[in-house]
């Protein structure tokens, strides 16, 4: 018996707590898959909304790597601008606060998160 999980992005529900944000969508990949190594979410930012948090990991140390995967968007962090497109790989260290603006066409990112030397704990 194989240890494979394969779903479609769209087969992902959203988050739609209390902290949902119009404009966005935060895909829980990770949960959906049964990752335990490492968090990985995929944020869909639809254009021209601007109320994706700035924000750091410098309580929990963790470093974010982002892949775009499709549009584009400004990346603001540690006061540089930054213009990400499709393809692009980005890692934003703990301490650096960062802001995803997205582009004319939004912007999907795939986020992937751990804190250096520390095991994963994975939230409920």
């Amino acid at each position: 018996m194989s240890d494979v999980n394969i779903k479609k992005l769209e087969e992902v529900e959203p988050y739609s707590g209390a902290n949902t944000i119009a404009g966005i969508k935060f895909r829980p990949v990770a949960r959906a898959l049964g990752v335990t190594a490492w968090g990985m979410n995929v944020i869909e930012i639809a254009a021209g909304c601007a109320d994706y948090p700035q924000h750091d990991h410098a309580k929990d140390g963790q470093e974010e790597v982002y892949v775009v995967l499709a549009g584009g968007a400004k990346l603001d962090a540690g006061g540089t601008s930054f213009e990400v497109t499709t393809g692009q790989l980005v890692r934003v260290g703990p301490h650096t606060q960062r802001k995803f603006v997205p582009g004319a066409q939004g912007v999907t990112l795939l986020a992937i998160g751990a804190t250096p030397g520390k095991p994963y704990e994975p939230r409920r």
